[in-house]
């Protein structure tokens, strides 16, 4: 136990919340105090004390706590404040999309569409904060991307890379969040499904330049045209890959009555 433990006053007891669990009044807790992302919290003891709970029903609050990324367990150090991040979801929807089994790929379909619309939400404030800005970081990236597609070459981390920084001006972190989170989920669903890469692969490299050279011309139209001009070749090859599977599952025995059929 740290010093700083050994000095700390016993925490109040708190009132508990009527119908709250106990992963709840943690939450209200790190909430009433005040805490952020990187601070200490009392440990299982204390907390169990102040909630008036037992230590076990502490501990598994802070497993449900810890797998939502409110809470953080270094073990040998203490549990601290988690980063809020949207992780959980990322993980979950990678999961739902991986399965499919209906071969409608809806899962990928939706977050294609949710990544789109969350690109054409932003165009007025960046057009607005890019106009009349020159950015060679960002050019550098397209560059590269550029490169690798003509060898042949994935480029999955310079696509992140310009996605992030194009959005790191705008003044609203959930939606910086969001972005990031679909994007990990596209990115990470697509080869688990086997998605074909697009034959027009190299329309989505170039769609990335006239992103960026309409909102330095603080052109909004023009930066939503070349945000359907980034994900038209995704959008195909998934629309393929829905034909394929469809061509591929098995035709019904005309001999077999459904249940429906059946009455």
């Amino acid at each position: 136990m740290s010093i700083s433990q050994e000095a700390r006053p016993p925490l109040p007891r708190r009132r508990r919340q009527t119908g709250w669990s106990t992963a709840e009044e943690i939450k209200g807790f790190i909430r009433d105090e005040g805490l952020t992302p990187g601070d200490p919290l009392p440990t299982e003891a204390e907390l169990g004390d102040a909630l008036g709970v037992s230590r076990s029903s502490v501990r598994e609050a802070i497993r449900t706590l810890e797998s939502l990324d409110i809470v953080k367990v270094r073990h040998g150090y203490g549990t601290y404040v988690g980063g809020l991040s949207l992780a959980p979801l990322v993980s979950g929807l990678i999961f739902r999309g991986s399965l499919n089994q209906d071969g409608s790929f809806r899962t990928l379909r939706e977050v294609l569409q949710v990544r789109i619309a969350l690109d054409l939400g932003v165009a007025d404030e960046l057009s607005q904060v890019y106009r009349g800005t020159t950015n060679d970081e960002l050019r550098e990236l397209v560059d590269e991307m550029r490169r690798r597609s003509h060898a042949g070459e994935f480029f999955t981390d310079q696509d992140g890379e310009f996605h992030r920084r194009l959005l790191s001006p705008l003044d609203n972190t959930i939606v910086r969040q969001l972005v990031g989170a679909f994007w990990e989920v596209h990115t990470c669903v697509v080869p688990m499904l086997a998605i074909p890469t697009s034959a027009a692969i190299d329309d989505t490299v170039e769609a990335h330049e006239h992103m960026l050279s309409a909102l330095e011309e603080g052109d909004s139209l023009a930066y939503q045209e070349a945000v359907i001009q980034h994900y038209a070749p995704l959008q195909r090859s998934i629309e393929l890959a829905v034909a394929a599977a469809r061509d591929a599952a098995p035709l019904a025995d005309p001999g077999v009555v459904s249940a429906g059929e059946r009455g």
